[in-house]
């Protein structure tokens, strides 16, 4: 492969097709913005080389099962596998990283892909939409105080003065609020989960 201006999507096009000298040419094309990144957040030269590793060899065995379909953003996907494996980096050993965005890569720019995120945030919409509708269903002195304390994260001591009630009779009503929407989920059999 002489032609280094071959774009990244025909390189991965060409590796799928079986031309090993294509992967090789998108490793060296993009080594060092990787290795640079994963090294700015875990600062260890042996850990950056594993994680770095550890990225190419989850890109190869994707790029093999043809389950590759990041058309045209090859660097940002390949960004973002070394970022999930950075994280389960600290996550295996207990620390989580410090994230600074110091060059020229944004991981908020992978991260917020509209694309990746559009299924979890209707998951989100409907739960909401869901938990809103149950709390309906609670008794207008423990609705208040559910209302009060989850969406307008008032103090059981401003619940109290606002409403007129003890401190213990607003922490009751809220208990009670959360004990009857458990009945109220496992009545319709409603699963909340995002």
């Amino acid at each position: 492969m002489k032609n280094s201006t071959t774009p990244d999507g025909l390189l991965v096009t060409q590796y799928m097709k079986g031309n090993e000298s294509a992967l090789c040419e998108l490793i060296t094309r993009h080594k060092q913005r990787i290795y640079s990144f994963i090294y700015s957040k875990v600062f260890d030269r042996d850990v950056a080389e594993d994680i770095f590793q550890d990225t190419f060899i989850k890109v190869i065995k994707t790029l093999k099962r043809g389950a590759y379909n990041e058309e045209g953003k090859f660097l940002p996907w390949v960004m973002r596998i070394a970022h999930n494996l950075v994280i389960d980096h600290f996550r295996k050993n207990n620390r989580m990283p410090k994230f600074e965005n110091n060059d020229d890569f944004n991981i908020f720019s992978v991260l917020s892909d509209g694309a990746l995120n559009a299924e979890k945030q209707l998951v989100k919409e409907q739960v909401e939409s869901d938990v809103r509708r149950l709390i309906q269903e609670l008794p207008a002195d423990q609705k208040e105080v559910l209302i009060m304390r989850m969406y307008k994260e008032m103090s059981f001591k401003e619940i109290s003065e606002q409403t007129g009630v003890s401190i213990n009779t607003a922490l009751g009503r809220m208990r009670y609020a959360l004990i009857n929407l458990r009945k109220v989920i496992d009545k319709h059999n409603i699963i909340l989960t995002n």
